[in-house]
């Protein structure tokens, strides 16, 4: 089968959010979306101090998407109204749905604020299809040792199967729309080899490290855009490197956002801002 190579780097580009080092390589100049891939924002890596404030991502509003939080360094508490609440350590990953509504806080715990550490979190948002912008919101809270490893290319590869399906395994997340996600971590001279990706969206983003993609190299801190043409994909580790990998069917449908909602047209985000301001999203106590 033919093989696919990367269409475009997208670097991320630096947007702090006060004392929070911000990088976003999606958005970027040259995509707004990767179908349905719409957002990410990769926080750290730093090391905050003893007695530091934490993450500034006190309860705030989502509708018509979902959001997938991965944590590699630190810890991150959430807590929503739809009454779900967790403290989420390194390596593990939250997924909300937030679908009709919801309001939730992404912030520090207590004893990181107090103790400090190394901290790096990303969070990528997928859009849903309108006929599932409404749907009832939902969250999964999910800790390392919840996250099966599947060893690759004789243990130079491990992939953690966050939602989808892999030799046999399947991942903790049922995701609406059949979304693949993973986090894929790689020592120097392992691959990855994905044989068919016929009418799939792929997200690669580089966390760390660099990998190559049919001679086509890609370092950290960089979303790389594949070819449509092609159908399997085989990435290579060039250095020890640590990859958000996923893959998903395209939406094809308009998307219109305004902050934190993502809808299909105008009239709709005026709805959601109305009904928030409202109070028809259940406020988060």
């Amino acid at each position: 089968m033919s093989e696919k190579s990367i269409k475009r780097l997208h670097p991320a580009q630096r947007d702090d959010i006060g004392d929070l080092l911000t990088q976003r390589p999606l958005p970027g100049p040259y995509a707004d979306q990767i179908d349905p891939f719409l957002f990410l924002n990769h926080h750290g890596p730093q090391h905050y101090p003893p007695g530091n404030r934490g993450l500034p991502f006190g309860p705030h509003p989502h509708r018509g998407f979902e959001t997938v939080t991965f944590i590699i360094d630190g810890s991150l508490m959430h807590k929503d109204s739809a009454g779900h609440e967790s403290v989420i350590g390194a390596g593990g990953v939250q997924w909300m749905t937030a679908g009709s509504g919801i309001v939730h806080a992404e912030v520090s715990p207590p004893a990181f604020r107090e103790q400090g550490g190394q901290l790096e979190i990303l969070q990528l948002w997928i859009n849903l299809p309108g006929r599932l912008k409404m749907t009832a919101p939902a969250y999964t809270g999910l800790q390392q040792s919840d996250i099966p490893t599947v060893q690759l290319d004789g243990g130079k590869a491990d992939l953690h199967l966050i939602a989808g399906e892999w030799d046999g395994h399947t991942g903790p997340v049922q995701s609406l729309t059949g979304v693949f996600m993973s986090t894929v971590a790689m020592r120097a001279g392992g691959q990855l080899h994905v044989p068919d990706l016929r009418a799939r969206n792929v997200f690669l983003y580089v966390v760390r490290g660099t990998v190559e993609v049919n001679g086509d190299r890609a370092d950290a801190f960089h979303l790389a855009e594949l070819s449509d043409e092609g159908v399997a994909l085989t990435i290579t580790a060039e250095t020890d490197a640590l990859l958000i990998f996923g893959h998903a069917t395209p939406i094809g449908e308009p998307v219109v956002s305004h902050g934190p909602f993502v809808m299909n047209t105008k009239e709709e985000i005026q709805v959601a801002i109305a009904d928030f301001e409202a109070g028809r999203f259940q406020a988060l106590r």
